[in-house]
């Protein structure tokens, strides 16, 4: 094998590896949600902080990570994320308050943000375009594969050994990943070698991600309002200092001057806060409207990532002869039916519909999702690779965050601060058909993008 051929394929495994353990923590971890919330006695507000405060902390490091990576090297970044993430799942298992829960959910998003950053810009790097679909697509598949076992295994840890064995299994997988991208991966790629961190404009746009996800926890509150409008100060100062710095950590010109990278990435934004909190939605759902145990929840929930773990990388294939925006319109199309259809859930609604929902859901992300980050990847030159890697990163966690900030807000109207209690069941029914009733309209816009973006093989000739 040629060292080019070596190089690829310990490129692949390594991304792989943590393209399967973030998810599949991630998704595990929705299925323990109830048991956390009887360990700690939270209301529905804290507990969507545990899942959110990873978000969050992810969101606000990728980009600076892609910046860092693009100029210190992209392997350094990477293994320094990965340390970061099985260590912080090694102290959430003896988190003795939620306080301390929500702190090393924090530390393990910065590691994530780092390895998300860096994971699809190796990849980039090494495969040539008429084989970066492919490698994309099964890197994607990986993700999918961790969130198809993640609720299965979520369930079964949850109810035999508790959920901190959800943390504890990650460990071992960090590790060798750990050790894996040491010995494996012998190059280090940093095309933007010698220029300057610009750590301004990286502490707005942390700034402006806290005030936005800590100001629509608060809504419909003043208080909320106010502090989201402080996010949107920060994001306009944010974008003058990338404007005006020489070495900015995230290129804002390709959004104006890049039409292929600009809509792709809306696209993505919209894709992922349409669907990001479906699984936390069916989860409560499924346990408390319709009486499941964790375990048959995590069943039911598995169909949609199985599908997307079988399809993605036939979608990553295609993509690599048809044009991008062809297929993920197609696949952003599905989601909406999916989406669509769960609108109409009922307490006493058959669990075949549900699994019928998640298969469109299914269909749509995988067709969507290989096809749309070939688009963004492949429209950028290779010294933008680590900020284009980490802006895709942010903009699927910024829909992350859209999505549980919706949640948030639709659970704040129905549910108040009470807990979910029996008779409160009906509230929660109401607020889970809320949020995917408008998903639903959000994927509809999403269409619009995905299919407007263009060509990226006229764009690549140009």
């Amino acid at each position: 094998m040629s060292d080019s051929g070596r190089s690829q394929k310990a490129v692949l495994v390594v991304a792989t590896l943590t393209a399967f353990m973030m998810p599949f923590m991630m998704s595990a971890l929705n299925l323990a949600l109830p048991a956390i919330q009887k360990d700690f006695g939270l209301d529905a507000m804290l507990l969507n902080w545990v899942v959110s405060a990873y978000i969050l902390a992810a969101a606000v490091s990728l980009v600076p990570s892609g910046k860092l990576a693009d100029i210190y090297g992209r392997k350094k970044i990477f293994i320094l994320g990965v340390l970061f993430f099985f260590l912080a799942s090694l102290f959430v298992v003896f988190a003795k308050a939620v306080w301390w829960l929500i702190f090393w959910r924090v530390v393990q998003g910065v590691g994530g943000g780092m390895v998300m950053s860096t994971g699809m810009a190796m990849i980039t790097s090494v495969f040539p375009l008429h084989e970066r679909g492919k490698a994309i697509g099964l890197n994607v598949a990986a993700v999918y594969t961790g969130l198809s076992v993640g609720p299965v295994a979520g369930g079964f840890l949850t109810a035999t050994f508790g959920w901190r064995s959800i943390f504890l299994v990650t460990v071992p997988l960090g590790v060798l990943a750990f050790f894996l991208s040491k010995k494996m991966i012998r190059e280090d790629w940093a095309e933007a070698r010698g220029e300057s961190f610009d750590l301004v404009g990286s502490l707005l746009l942390g700034a402006a991600f806290v005030c936005f996800m800590y100001g629509l926890s608060l809504m419909p509150t003043w208080q909320g309002t106010v502090i989201v409008l402080f996010g949107i100060l920060f994001l306009i100062l944010f974008v003058r200092q990338e404007l005006r710095t020489a070495f900015p950590v995230f290129e804002v010109r390709l959004f104006r001057d890049n039409r292929v990278f600009a809509f792709s990435g809306l696209a993505a934004l919209i894709n992922y806060g349409a669907t990001s909190a479906v699984s936390f939605l069916l989860s409560l759902y499924l346990q408390y409207i319709l009486g499941l145990g964790p375990q048959n929840a995590g069943l039911i929930l598995l169909w949609q990532p199985v599908i997307m773990a079988l399809l993605s990388p036939l979608a990553g294939r295609l993509s690599d002869r048809i044009e991008p925006r062809i297929i993920a319109s197609c696949g952003m199309g599905l989601t909406a039916l999916g989406l669509l259809q769960l609108v109409f859930l009922q307490q006493d609604t058959g669990k075949g519909f549900v699994v019928l929902a998640l298969i469109f859901l299914g269909l749509g992300f995988a067709l969507f999702s290989s096809p749309n980050m070939n688009a963004i990847m492949s429209s950028v030159e290779k010294r933008y690779y680590g900020v284009a890697s980490g802006a895709v990163g942010s903009m699927r966690l910024s829909g992350n965050m859209l999505s549980m900030a919706v949640a948030l807000v639709v659970f704040a109207l129905f549910l108040g601060p009470d807990g979910i209690t029996p008779q409160h069941y009906p509230s929660l029914l109401k607020a889970i058909t809320t949020c995917f009733g408008l998903f639903a309209l959000l994927c509809l816009v999403g269409i619009f993008f995905s299919f407007s973006r263009g060509d990226l093989r006229q764009k690549i000739k140009l």
